[in-house]
This record gives structure tokens, sequence and C-alpha cells, in this order.
């Protein structure tokens, strides 16, 4: 599917035009470039450049086989570790051990499997859009074909409500207006003129005299000649984009790989270690030195993290499916509160992506402000003696061809956006738009077209002459056709300068601006008259910002997360809403499409050094956006991409956490997305953000369980060797252990709610390890206490005529009590048991006595006890081992009263205050 360059067809074309910049030609050229006319290709000729560029349509990716997915799961050093076990066992006999080693390798690699499961969706949600059907000529007829079968020189004819079916460069049109909000972030339809002049270059929001593929025709009529198919239109651009691209790692992805690496270098160094100490100490044969370092293996390796990981991320992905975010990713659960940068679209995602009339100015200054956004009516109208913008509202909704109702519990609009909001105006006036347009019935109307800039009607007037007409557009043009305007005190000469001064400081702030003006008359030629008339005042409209986006990013702010705008929209406009929002002062910089492209030109320092310091980013391609998010990740932000269109998907697909807009958002957009946010409330991001961190920090809690639980095992053995006695544990009994009586503990621990305050807190560093500083100390604190009072046990049962299995026995008992009484410590890392909400986690509050029982019960049955060579304990025996395990408790209790004391953490629950930020976190300033 190529496109054709309009420098290499026919020479009588006399074309000169880079390719794919099909914009800066003039129509006729456009035609003989592709060598066609306004009938359109012949049957024959269709045929033959169907075969050469192929199908209109978008290749989908092959997902990955299950096979293929299953096997993937085995690529961790600590399943090779495993499975080196598994086949010493199988070497010296030990064919129980083999089976369970082989058992857990499997249970993992089904867990792990289907979470990866997942099918690569984006190109094909792309692919959804061109499937449609579209009027063609061929042969000077028209067909309806399916659009796969549209070839470059195809022309095709819009009209409202068509979805664009390939990349065209119009012929001609009719009042015709395309949404292109999924492919530039405009949230204003963009009226088309196919003799526009526009230069080479152009970004895509500014290509009037074209229209491209899986955008939407609003309003009129249009015919154009197919330039570019598939994979050559812009939708196929950003679709190869998303469909080649790899989406970058989520963090907890390369935490716990990390982690994973550097648990299994110690733990294969350990196992030299205990060998050469077991040669150095001597006593041991082959066998027993083999069977001792499958058991260190075993002991140390946490093999119930996988099951643990993947029910503290459900956990997350239910909880905010609560606070309105679904995840598709479940990784992405971790990902979104390790963000430290948040890029967001501005239509649809800060603003509501509905124009609303905010300020109102009358010809002798008054000025009045407008609250309220969108379609709703709700909102005031705020200003002395509001009645005196009635006039200016009438000549609004009777030069207007749109509608406005309730229904279905909602408003509803029809029609262009700025003639609803005027509708809108007149509602919260408390005007009735039935009653004014049936005392006042139109008579005749001059459509809006962008080469005029202004539309108007002709009605009947309820006064004293016979007709009114209404016009309204452009302050420029309206201000051409004025001689008077009006005031309290009747019509006065036009006071020109004064009204550009206005019209020029409000635009300045990113306001659209409309004006309106009207004149009376005695007969209906009054339509063709448009000078002589009564300047009614300007209206200022804007998409605005949703109500909860600013407190949404103060709370980033707060949390330490900095948020940045990327929108295609015009500068001034993003300024001011950038503004609105806290994001940038008013001297601070707006980055442009074209100052992304110069930058990049000098360089990749350049570039991030531009994007380092900027919050605002206007006039945005999207391939620029990838290069934002690219060089952001470079200066070491993990980073979320929010958006609802077309043009965010190669961003969200690049970032570290893509976020789609649930209502407002394109199937792309939610294909390529990890998250999507179902009220498409940007404070819903920000509640996600913090069930983010309170799953990652249950993550932690779970991995500093089981790694001190290793740590301590790991202990035992070498001071076990150091001591001379027999292994203190086999194998199976270890993996009972780890997987069976405290792996429930593990799953539980995950259950665990927030603490509170978790958006107080500064963002974690991108590059910090998972194993941080902090739990290597509780590693070591928790580790050694149950490795030291493990084998002191085990020590004084063999020096006292136990036999090794009893020895074994009530050690396992012991390592279990530990277990029990770590498992609840680890609730908090820093809060005292006694101070949690004892049954705020009733999964772990019941898991551990239920762990204690399963303990037990598996030592009074038969064939269990046996392979896991288990004897019954009395309750003397259970209270000592109680009584020793408690030891463990108090250390860790002393170990918490330190941390509160030493780095002044909280000892009880907090919550959210936004205290204590630094200066620095102020809008337009780097934290």
């Amino acid at each position: 599917m190529a496109e054709p360059d309009p420098t290499s067809v026919s020479a009588s074309a006399s074309v000169s035009a880079p390719r794919g910049n099909w914009h800066a030609i003039a129509a006729d050229d456009a035609l003989r470039a592709l060598e066609t006319t306004q009938e359109g290709l012949s049957d024959t000729a269709a045929k033959h450049r169907l075969e050469r560029y192929g199908e209109n349509r978008l290749p989908r990716r092959a997902t990955t086989p299950a096979v293929v997915v299953y096997l993937r799961q085995f690529k961790s050093p600590l399943v090779y570790l495993l499975l080196a076990a598994t086949v010493v066992s199988l070497a010296v006999g030990e064919w129980t051990d083999a089976v369970f080693i082989f058992a857990v390798l499997q249970l993992n690699a089904v867990i792990g499997g289907l979470q990866e499961w997942k099918a690569e969706h984006g190109a094909a949600a792309l692919d959804r859009m061109l499937e449609t059907v579209t009027v063609v000529l061929r042969d000077g007829v028209a067909r309806r074909l399916d659009t796969a079968q549209l070839v470059p020189g195809d022309v095709v004819r819009l009209e409202s409500g068509a979805l664009v079916p390939a990349d065209l460069r119009l012929v001609s049109q009719q009042e015709l207006q395309v949404d292109e909000s999924l492919l530039t972030g405009e949230s204003l339809a963009v009226t088309k003129n196919a003799q526009a002049q526009v230069p080479e270059g152009a970004p895509l929001a500014e290509r009037f005299n074209q229209c491209f593929a899986g955008t939407t025709v609003t309003h009129g009529r249009g015919q154009g000649v197919v330039a570019a198919t598939g994979l050559d239109t812009q939708l196929g651009h950003i679709a190869h984009s998303v469909s080649d691209t790899e989406s970058a790692e989520a963090p907890l992805i390369i935490r716990i790989r990390r982690f994973t690496y550097q648990m299994a270098a110690a733990i294969a160094i350990a196992i030299l270690l205990l060998v050469g100490l077991m040669l150095v100490r001597g006593g041991y044969g082959t066998e027993g030195m083999m069977l001792m370092a499958i058991g260190l293996a075993v002991s140390t390796i946490p093999e119930g993290l996988p099951a643990a990981l993947t029910v503290a991320l459900a956990i997350g992905m239910r909880r905010m499916a609560q606070h309105s975010v679904i995840i598709r990713r479940l990784v992405a659960v971790e990902a979104l509160g390790s963000c430290t940068f948040i890029c967001s679209d501005k239509t649809g995602t800060l603003t509501v992506n509905d124009l609303t009339i905010r300020r109102a100015v009358l010809p002798d200054g008054s000025s009045y402000e407008i609250t309220g956004e969108g379609v709703a009516p709700g909102g005031q109208v705020i200003g002395e003696d509001p009645s005196r913008l009635e006039e200016l509202c009438i000549t609004g909704l009777l030069a207007n061809e749109s509608h406005l109702d309730y229904s279905g519990g909602e408003w509803v609009s029809d029609g262009d956006i700025v003639d609803v909001a005027f509708l809108v105006l007149a509602k919260k006036l408390g005007l009735s738009l039935s009653e004014i347009r049936e005392r006042r019935a139109r008579l005749d109307l001059i459509p809006y077209e962008s080469e005029r800039a202004f539309s108007g009607s002709l009605n009947k007037s309820d006064g004293h002459a016979h007709y009114v007409l209404h016009v309204k557009g452009s302050p420029e043009k309206l201000l051409n056709m004025c001689s008077h305007m009006g005031t309290p005190d009747g019509d006065v000469p036009l006071d020109r300068a004064a009204i550009e001064a206005e019209f020029e400081d409000l635009a300045s702030r990113g306001y659209r601006m409309i004006a309106l003006a009207r004149r009376h008359a005695d007969d209906e030629t009054a339509i063709e008259q448009l000078g002589e008339m009564t300047f009614l005042g300007m209206v200022a409209m804007i998409d605005p910002v949703r109500p909860e986006a600013r407190t949404a990013v103060q709370r980033c702010r707060q949390g330490g997360i900095q948020v940045a705008m990327i929108t295609g929209d015009h500068p001034a406009t993003s300024r001011a809403i950038a503004m609105e929002l806290g994001l940038c002062r008013e001297d601070d910089p707006v980055v442009t499409g074209a100052m992304i492209s110069e930058a990049t030109n000098k360089g990749t320092r350049a570039l991030d050094e531009m994007i380092r310091t900027s919050r605002v980013f206007a006039r945005i391609e999207p391939t620029q956006k990838e290069q934002i998010v690219d060089s952001l990740i470079r200066n070491g932000h993990f980073v979320a991409v929010t958006g609802d269109g077309v043009n965010d998907a190669p961003a969200m697909r690049h970032a570290n956490a893509g976020i789609a807009m649930g209502k407002r958002g394109t199937d792309v957009a939610k294909e390529t997305a990890d998250l999507i946010i179902t009220d498409d409330n940007f404070a819903s991001i920000v509640d996600g953000i913090e069930q983010g961190r309170i799953v990652y920090n249950n993550i932690r809690k779970v991995i500093g369980l089981l790694t001190a639980t290793g740590f301590s095992a790991l202990l035992l053995f070498f001071l076990t060797v150091f001591a001379g006695l027999p292994m203190p544990m086999i194998a199976v009994q270890l993996l009972w252990l780890n997987l069976v009586a405290n792996g429930l503990q593990d799953v539980a621990l995950a259950f665990e709610p927030g603490e509170g305050g978790e958006l107080d807190q500064r963002p974690r560093n991108p590059h910090e390890p998972i194993f941080e500083k902090h739990i290597i100390q509780h590693v070591l604190i928790t580790g050694t206490t149950m490795g030291v009072l493990a084998f002191a046990t085990y020590a004084y049962l063999m020096h006292n005529g136990s036999d090794v299995v009893d020895a074994r026995n009530l050690t396992l008992m012991l390592m279990v009590l530990f277990g029990n009484i770590h498992a609840l410590s680890s609730r908090s890392e820093t809060r005292s048991l006694f101070q949690i909400r004892f049954f705020s986690n009733p999964f772990l509050v019941l898991a551990v006595p239920f762990a204690q029982l399963v303990h037990i019960g598996a030592m009074y049955v038969p064939g269990i006890s046996d392979v896991l060579a288990l004897r019954p304990i009395s309750l003397e025996q259970w209270s000592v081992l109680l009584a020793v395990a408690l030891l463990l408790f108090m250390i860790e209790e002393l170990h918490k009263f330190w941390l509160r004391r030493q780095h002044d953490w909280p000892a009880v629950e907090t919550k959210p205050t936004g205290h204590n930020r630094r200066q620095s976190d102020q809008p337009g300033e780097e934290s």
C-alpha cells in the first residue's frame, strides 16, 4: 500500500510537490498527478491500482501463541535454580523432592502465563475504523463500495455524518466541516476549503484542503480525490507506530527482574559457600552435600512470590475499579503508582470537549462572566443586570441551526458546537428557545462558510420593524459591517478602537471570539444588505477546564508528580487552559511543534533540555508526542500518558503507563492503553495513583516477608554446617513451609489496605531497587533473629537426645510460628501492630490461625505426614515454641520504634494533608 508521488507521475501533470504534501498543490494539479479526473477512475484502472497498492486496510498483528507465553515463564534465573534442584534431586533418588519442586514450577508458569496472555488489539482497532462503506465515482457513476477497495486516484463523496475513508485532497466542498479531534486534539470542527492555499509542511490542523482517514464529517458536503490509503494515511502512520513499537516496561517489571537476578546471584553464591564450608568442615558425603545444597536453594527461593504478586495486583485492580479506573494490563496497577510525570491531552481529558461561552462583553464595556461547563445549562451569569444580554443572546440563537433538548436524563445537542453554546447561554438567561423561534420565524438564512466568516438569519420581528437581520461571526468581519453600536441609551456611533482593544485582549488569553450584530428592515431584501448594522457585543468562548481537574493537578503536585499538557490546539488557547489549571504562569513559554522540530535538528541534548523545563506543549503532531515521552524517560522519569484520540495512541504506547478516557476515547486509545478511566475524570487518575502506591507498598511488605524467611533459612543452614549437624529440614519440608504454611499468609498480606498519607510521600526514585536499604535492614534484623533462634532450638534438641526427625519436626513448627508472627508484624513497616486496626485485613487475620491448623492437621493425616516427615507434638511443646517465637515479635516492635524515632515517622494512621511540600513545587518550576 503505497502513496503515489506527485513528482513521479506523468510529465504532463507539471506538478512540483514533495511526497505526501498534497495540501501544497492545487486540486487540479493533484488530479493530474494521480492520473484521474473529477469523474473518477475506470473500473479497469481501479483494478490495476488495487493490485499495485493493495487494499485500503491496516494489517492486523498476530497474537503470541499460548505455548510461547507458557515457555516464557521459565525465563528467570530463580526458575533455573529450581530446575537444577529438580535434576539434582532426581540424580540422588529424591523423587518426592523432585515432584514437589516441579509442581511448584508448573504452578508459577500457569499463574504467570494467565497474567501475560493479552491480545494486542491496538492496530486491530485502527483497522476497524476503516471498515466502512463509502460513495465513490467510477466511470462517472456514483457507487457505494467497501472502503477496502479504495485506491489512490478514486474520487470520493462526503456528506454529514460520514467517516472519511482515506486521506483525500479536496476538489470541491459545500459548507464542509470535519471533526479532527482524534488526530489533532482540536476540539472545534475544522472548516474545509478545497481552494485554500496551504504552505508545504503545514501541521495537520492547518491543512484545510485535505480530509484524513478516520475523521468525521460534521456538516456539509464535499468531494475529494484519494491521495493515500492504508498504512500511508495519517491514521496508518499511527497504526504502524502502535503495532511496531514496544511499550515501555512497567516499573514493577523492571524492579522485580532486577531483584530476581540479584537474589539468584546471591543464592548461587550462598550455595557455593555452603558447599565450600562443608568441604572444609568435613563429615559430609557427596550426596549429603547435594541434599544440603538443594535444601538451601529451596528454602531461600521465594516460590510464593508470583502468587502473592498476582494477588496484590488483582486486589489493586479491583480497588481501582471502584474509583472508575479499569486495568487492562495487570502490572499497570503498580505502574501508575510509580509514575513521576503525567503527560495529559487537553481536549476531553483536562477540558470537557464542549465550547462554552465564558464571557460576554457589550459595546459600552460592560462585562459578564458565565459559569458552567458543556451543554448542560447549569451555571449563572455574573454581572450587573444580566438581562442586558438578552438581545445579544437572541441574535445568537436565531442565527443558529443547532438544537438542544433534554432526553434520557441528560441534555443532548445536535449541530455546530458554537451554535449550541448560544442555546446554552439562552437557557442560563432563562429564555425559552422554542418561544423565541416561534415568535420570530425565520424567513431566510445565510449559512456559515469559512470564506464569509459569519452566518445570518432574517426573521420576523415583534418590534416596530417588520423584519430583523441577525448576524454572528468573527469580530473583524462584523466590525466592517457595523456603523453603530447598542447602548442603554440607544444606538450610538461605533467606537471601533475600544471594541478592537477588548477583542485583542480576550483573544490573546486564548478565547475564541464571536461578535453579534443586527439591523431592522422593512422588506425581505435586508438579507442582501449587510452594511449599516448595529454592533450588539461579543462573547468569549473556550473549551472549559473540567471542574475537578485543577484540584487533581494540585493533588499530583502534592504527591510530587509533575503534570504537562500536550495538545494540537493553538498556543494561546493552550496557555489559557494551562494557567487555569495551575500548570504554568503567564510568562512561562509554550513549546510548539515547530520548536520541537527545531530542537530535534540541534540534537538530543537540546531537545531534552527544552522539554525538561516545559509544561505546556501546543500544535504538537502525534510523532512529536512520542518524542516528548521518550525525552522525559531519558530525563529519568516514569511517564504516564493520558488521552482519548488516535493522536494519543503512539505516545501512550511509548509510555510506562498509557491511560485512555472511557467515555470519549476512541477504540484505538482504549486498546493501546494500560488503564481506562471510565468517567473521563482526570481526578480518577490521582485516585488510581494512590491505589498504585498502596499496591507497591504491599508488594514491598510481601517481598520483605519472603526474603526475611529465606535469609533465616540460609543462616540456619550455615550455622548447622558450622556446628557439624545434619540438615535441619529436608527439601519437602521447606517447600511445605514456603508454599502451604507461610504461603497462605504471603497472599493474605497483599490484601492490606492503605496506611494513609500515600499521596503525602514523594514518588519513589525511578531507579530505586525494590530491595532497598529499609528492606535490607528489615531482612537482616528479622531474618537473623529467626535463623539464630531456629538454630538454637535445633541444636538444643539434637544435643539433648532428640532424634533428627523429631528435631526437624519441632524446628519446622517453630518456623511456622515465626511465619505467623512475622506476617502480622509485616502489616506496616513502621507502625506497631497494636496501632493497626486489627480486622482491617480480615484475610490475614484468618490466614494466620488457618496456616497453624493446616500444619497441625498435616501431622495427623496419614500419607501427608509420611511424605513431610511430620509427627504430632504436645501442647506443652507447642507453648514453649510459641514463647520462643514471641521473641521475634518483641524484636520487630523495637525495630519499628527505633525507625519512628530515627526518621520521625508517624506511629498512627495519617491522612493526606498537603503540607510540607517543597517550595519548588509551583507552576512552571521543576520539582
